[in-house]
């Protein structure tokens, strides 16, 4: 039955989008379905957002439509399986344009080739561009690196208890494994998303974490495995790629295949060696030593600053920045001591959402959204209070980083005297943190750090919200019977509405 109602979601969105021959690529992440689109006019926004299963659209470098999580990773197969089965039936077709606008071929190229030109001169700076890629490389491993961060959780809990000790080695092997290797990971996705071939991008990284280096001396010192971390293999896949094009360009295609990707190799390897591992491990080593010198000294503002702008940075995209950073941590301490101070973010959100709850006491449409969309708020899931409740209403958006900005401070307080909360991985927030905690004073009392901070947050989010997240006339206007009339239907219309331009609306991983 779980399947039927997937297919059925996606059988749903794919005619709304233009049909299969307008998908040009598929992807999705934590909470968004992501999509390529040969022509974005062909695209019903209003009635995708009308589907029951939608939460919102996001229109920015490709086309996103939230689902949430779990939902999206069972729709994903489904759409793709749907745009195959309709691409291969009718393979010569042409996207359908509404009735009333029916195109040529080259019309429709060169209309959606405007339409491109014209987003991205208005929305694709460079910096955001970067940000993209970014996401694009490290977003794929966040299931890794959840899986096993909290494999990693449960074995320290069994060490702790002295529970199972011929099983917790095996444990220790499975959750360290893959972080062990992350660079290679790193190295092939960059060498994807910077159009290169990734295995060659995953081939140099791989020499970062080669136990073989440590024979290996650099700028007057030894070199050590892992030396450089995620940045290091980030910058030697860049190289990589930027060699292997090179190559193709000068190469004679009679000896493309042997000499490309030995030059891509050897060069890229040889500066990896002997420049990037020393130069990315002196950043790595840096941006632990600031965060830490950050939370020790200035714990409770830092965290005010970091937890109440966090939602913000979200809707301009510039959260995907910290991405690399959290790994950096995790890959240097174990754990990230920044994600449990963002995820406040998420609990004044949800204390905002129970305080319109309990002002909005007649108007059924807002509460029903709020009762469906508060358990995911719980679990970390923001976007669709964010969608449904605060940003379509304005005030209660701001009162919501301001409960962000308090159990920031919170947490952030108890860091600055010593007692440092983290996570062991990046991808979840609220209750579904516990989990991947760590810290360095023991799991029980990080556990409660968080806890407080995330009870700070729902407390000072709803009374922010309950006293000043309305105007009376937004009060006149929504708290009115929905049963009986259309008035709050026609007062969420007229309130600023989720943008579609990335740099006002959120963009997820």
């Amino acid at each position: 039955m779980a399947t039927d109602k997937n297919r059925a979601t996606a059988a749903a969105i794919l005619p709304l989008v233009g049909g299969a021959r307008n998908v040009t690529s598929i992807a999705h992440c934590m909470t968004r379905l992501r999509l390529g689109l040969a022509d974005r006019s062909l695209v019903d926004d209003e009635a995708l957002k009308a589907l029951p299963a939608v939460m919102g659209v996001v229109d920015d470098d490709t086309y996103q439509i939230v689902l949430g999580p779990g939902i999206v990773a069972r729709v994903t197969p489904e759409f793709e399986a749907l745009v195959a089965e309709e691409a291969s039936a009718a393979p010569t077709a042409t996207p359908t344009a509404p009735a009333e606008h029916v195109l040529t071929a080259d019309e429709l190229a060169t209309q959606g080739a405007a339409i491109r030109a014209a987003r991205k001169e208005k929305n694709a700076t460079p910096f955001k561009l970067f940000l993209r890629r970014i996401a694009n490389i490290f977003v794929p491993l966040i299931p890794a690196l959840i899986g096993c961060g909290i494999i990693a959780g449960i074995n320290g809990l069994l060490i702790n208890l002295e529970w199972l000790p011929g099983i917790t080695p095996a444990l220790a092997a499975i959750a360290s494994g893959f972080m062990a290797l992350i660079a290679v990971f790193v190295g092939f996705n960059t060498a994807k998303e910077f159009g290169g071939t990734p295995i060659l991008g995953g081939a140099v990284a791989a020499i970062i974490v080669y136990a073989g280096v440590a024979n290996i001396e650099a700028f007057g010192q030894k070199l050590s495995p892992g030396q450089g971390g995620v940045l290091g293999a980030l910058g030697a896949a860049v190289l990589a790629t930027y060699i292997e094009k090179w190559c193709r360009r000068w190469v004679p295609e009679a000896l493309d295949v042997l000499v490309t990707p030995t030059i891509t190799v050897l060069l890229s390897g040889l500066v990896t060696i002997f420049g990037l591992m020393f130069l990315a491990g002196e950043v790595s080593t840096g941006i632990g030593t600031a965060a830490n010198w950050l939370l020790d000294n200035t714990g409770a503002f830092a965290g005010l600053v970091l937890g109440g702008l966090f939602l913000p940075l979200v809707m301009l995209g510039l959260h995907q920045a910290l991405i690399p950073i959290h790994t950096t941590l995790i890959e240097q301490q174990g754990f990230t001591v920044l994600l449990p101070i963002l995820a406040m973010a998420g609990a004044g959100q949800v204390g905002c959402a129970i305080a319109v709850y309990k002002r909005l006491k007649n108007n059924t449409s807002i509460r029903t959204t709020i009762k469906s969309a508060l358990p995911a708020g719980f679990l970390g899931v923001g976007e669709p209070l964010i969608y449904g409740v605060s940003l379509p209403l304005g005030r209660p958006f701001i009162t919501a980083c301001v409960g962000g900005a308090a159990g920031g401070a919170f947490i952030g307080f108890f860091s600055m005297i010593g007692e440092k909360v983290g996570s062991t991985a990046i991808g979840p927030s609220g209750w579904a943190l516990f989990p991947l905690l760590d810290g360095n004073k023991g799991l029980g009392l990080t556990v409660a750090i968080y806890g407080g901070g995330l009870l700070v947050g729902y407390v000072v989010g709803f009374f922010a919200t309950y006293f000043f997240g309305f105007s009376k006339q937004m009060l006149i206007e929504l708290n009115v019977d929905t049963t009986t009339t259309t008035a709050p239907e026609q007062a969420v219309a007229d309130s600023p509405a989720p943008s579609t331009d990335p740099a006002k609306s959120p963009a997820g991983v």
